[in-house]
């Protein structure tokens, strides 16, 4: 906001520096109302002194102070006109979700044309209950986002996402591009996006900025099954086919089924870098957001496609070699309802892989044939209890997730059951100001077989 006053006064601070007496009372003026006003009150003592002219004899020096007064009333008309029209940058920026994105994603869609920044970034404290061998308390500064888009016209734009991820690649790290994608706007119905795109699917994959999440780290459900951050190149649609039902919908990018694994199709996203494009796949998703009931939205999403990407497979005992198709079908259905203080989500997810005992015999571990995973979870905003005038916001929350990356293993196959795991997390969640939170949450592993150490995290994440 501070910023935009101060464009907007130094714009027009050559036309109101030879404003007359009468009006510089409403000098330095706040808003383009405060403008507005400005010309009302010359355009007024311009009236005043016409009508004192023609009740007395004509003044030259009166007639001449109008006509400068008139020609600076219309070029302060036109600064501010040129203002209203060409500012790209919004006088208050409202944080708000727009085309599936997250609320500081959607900062583009807000301007009137040019260019938008906006980012978010997140680091944790992790201290592993116990000290496992190999899991070690760490400390990470998780990712650094910076988000660029650009407002061709009222028509087209570009939208994007460059995450820099652990600190420095020196130790792990990545820089990579998260999304970047052209919009062409058309219709309410029918608008076309294409690019590097982020899959519909989820809460998570979707609205990833650590405010709008509980815990410091995102649900394993939607790590695990749903693989997010999951994005890949392609091309599709979005729009509202009826009022508050939404839609997306694009052809994408394959997996990759040689780089599955136990722990389900995670490995297999390509993510649009080098990647092999011999298979496609097809990605829906459906919201609906009923009128009737404030703050409730509930929808699915699926995902369907071959992984195989015409590569041969080599049987590590039999030295048999084949190709196969690695049909996925994935599936998801979600709801949220946020009233008043209370915020309340569930989730779940069914996977199935074609050819997994191929692909397990080729990888010498089981890939499971089916897998599954859900969660729910709920949160309750307690300062208003405590000051109803309060900005502020402190939620103590609780999580449940269940899943298993090997549901059903294929013939011949044995089941991991160390894949099998339920997870308990409480926490805290405050937020001094909208933009900026601070977490604190623990987690409790079970597994069908074998242990998991349990965690305790502390950290903070914000968006700009």
């Amino acid at each position: 906001m501070n910023n935009n006053k101060t464009l907007l006064k130094g714009a027009i601070l050559t036309a109101l520096a030879a404003l007359s007496a009468p009006v510089s009372a409403l000098e330095k003026p706040q808003t383009m109302e405060d403008m507005w006003k400005i010309i009302q009150a010359q355009q007024k003592q311009i009236d005043e002194m016409k009508s004192g002219m023609q009740a007395q004899a004509p003044v030259k020096t009166a007639g001449s102070d109008v006509k400068t007064l008139e020609r600076k009333t219309d070029v302060l008309s036109q600064e501010v006109e040129k203002l209203r029209t060409n500012l790209s940058i919004p006088d208050e920026v409202q944080y708000k979700s727009a085309y599936g994105l997250g609320p500081a994603a959607s900062k583009v869609y807000q301007v009137g044309k040019g260019l938008s920044i906006g980012g978010y970034g997140e680091a944790n404290y992790q201290a592993i209950v116990g000290d496992k061998k190999g899991k070690n308390n760490n400390a990470d500064f998780e990712r650094m986002v910076l988000y660029a888009g650009y407002k061709f016209t009222d028509n087209i734009l570009f939208n994007s996402e460059l995450e820099f991820e652990h600190g420095s690649t020196e130790k792990g790290g990545s820089v990579s591009v998260e999304f970047a994608a052209l919009d062409f706007f058309i219709d309410p119905m029918a608008n076309v996006r294409a690019g590097m795109v982020l899959m519909p699917m989820g809460f998570v994959n979707l609205i990833h900025e650590p405010p709008f999440y509980f815990g410091n780290n995102r649900p394993e459900v939607e790590r695990q099954i749903l693989p997010s951050t999951w994005r890949d190149i392609g091309v599709g649609l979005f729009g509202e086919v009826l009022p508050n039902l939404t839609y997306t919908a694009y052809v994408v990018n394959g997996l990759n089924a040689a780089n599955f694994n136990a722990d389900g199709i995670r490995s297999g996203r390509q993510q649009g870098s080098q990647a092999k494009a011999e298979n496609l796949a097809f990605v829906g998703r459906l919201d609906y957001t009923p009128a009737v009931v404030p703050g409730l939205s509930f929808g699915g999403s699926g995902y369907v496609g071959n992984a195989g990407q015409n590569q041969t497979f080599t049987n590590l005992t039999t030295k048999a070699q084949q190709n196969v198709d690695a049909f996925i079908q994935l599936y998801e259905g979600h709801m949220q309802w946020k009233y008043r203080g209370l915020e309340f989500r569930t989730l779940g997810s069914w996977g199935h892989i074609d050819d997994a005992g191929v692909l397990s015999a080729a990888k010498g571990q089981t890939i499971g044939e089916e897998n599954y995973g859900w969660y729910s979870e709920v949160g309750y905003d307690i300062l208003p209890l405590l000051n109803p005038n309060t900005t502020q916001y402190l939620a103590p929350f609780f999580r449940y997730e269940q899943m298993d990356t090997i549901a059903s293993a294929p013939t011949g196959f044995s089941d991991d059951e160390t894949k099998d795991r339920k997870i308990y997390q409480f926490g805290l969640q405050y937020k001094p100001i909208p933009n900026v939170v601070i977490k604190a949450d623990y987690r409790n592993f079970t597994a069908k077989r074998g242990s998991v150490p349990d965690d305790f995290n502390l950290g903070f994440g914000f968006i700009f």
